[in-house]
């Protein structure tokens, strides 16, 4: 028998899940990140789902899930911190100076505990554009997690720092179609496929230029492979 592939657990929001087939226009970058993988050297497992927080992912078991199954050299990837902020969800909400961070220890302790090594990942950009800038609507929530990560000795990922210098360089026309925004008109959370996949090309560069064992597994795809 051949080597096993090393597994990337995703724990996360609806900017990370993959999506059904009936909900075409919509999807998450754990949808995408496989296609930057040699598949036979990394598994990318989505357990990401919309609308939970750091807190509601532990509390219905979801993490408990992972936790089985994760093994010993793999990777627990952890983008928590849109639905924390929802104040008027207390159900959600965790307070970025206090339960926000302890409920990321719990992630971080969880895969160390299983000998599997966590990243940290920053919340994903909304797409909150005003007098030509484009706005980080969790400053809060990041720099918390920046702080978990440094108390911690935890591998960060800036997806809130990378999706927004991003966002600078091609500007907002193309960035709107990005989200679902351009099909609804309503919604500048959620990203449509091509936004998906750009997120995840972004991912994917930030492990490269990583020194993290899984960063020789990339595969050398431009931000235009696909669209």
């Amino acid at each position: 028998m051949g080597k096993q592939p090393i597994n990337i657990f995703l724990a996360a929001d609806s900017t990370v899940q993959a999506y059904v087939a009936s909900e075409r226009n919509q999807g998450g970058w754990g949808e995408f990140l496989q296609l930057y993988f040699s598949k036979e050297d990394v598994h990318v497992l989505n357990h990401a789902i919309g609308g939970r927080s750091s807190k509601t992912f532990i509390e219905e078991g979801r993490l408990d899930r992972i936790l089985k199954e994760i093994r010993m050299g793999d990777f627990l990837f952890i983008q928590m911190g849109h639905n924390d902020s929802t104040i008027s969800k207390p159900e959600r909400y965790t307070d970025p100076h206090t339960t926000y961070k302890e409920y990321l220890k719990m992630y971080v302790k969880g895969a160390r505990n299983c000998q599997a090594e966590p990243i940290l990942i920053t919340p994903v950009a909304r797409l909150h554009h005003e007098n030509g800038n484009f706005l980080n609507d969790f400053p809060e929530y990041c720099q918390a997690m920046k702080e978990v990560a440094a108390e911690e000795k935890v591998y960060l990922i800036d997806l809130m720092d990378k999706s927004l210098n991003y966002f600078d360089t091609i500007g907002y026309e193309e960035v709107f179609t990005f989200f679902m925004a351009s099909v609804n008109e309503t919604d500048f959370t959620h990203f449509t496929k091509k936004g998906a996949h750009k997120m995840a090309w972004l991912v994917s560069e930030a492990i490269k230029e990583s020194a993290l064992p899984i960063s020789r597994f990339i595969r050398n795809r431009s931000e235009n492979t696909v669209f």
